[in-house]
């Protein structure tokens, strides 16, 4: 019984700083991504919504200049 309890108490530990490892892991992967992600894809969308704002201006140029020429 002695060994059973001593096996219980070793699972008890590993399963403890495994939490423990997961939680601190967890934390450090969160402020990544808070720190550098998420900048990164606020500066990405932010240049994709300019792109696609110049295209749109482009294209109501072009049908605009077509639809003149059309009357």
């Amino acid at each position: 019984m002695t060994d059973f309890n001593q096996a219980g108490a070793r699972m008890n530990k590993a399963v403890g700083e495994t939490t423990e490892r997961l939680e601190k892991e967890a934390a450090e992967f969160i402020k990544y991504l808070n720190d550098e992600v998420v900048p990164a894809v606020r500066q990405h969308s932010t240049k994709a919504l300019r792109t696609a704002a110049e295209k749109l201006t482009e294209l109501a140029n072009y049908m605009e200049k077509h639809s003149t020429i059309a009357k």
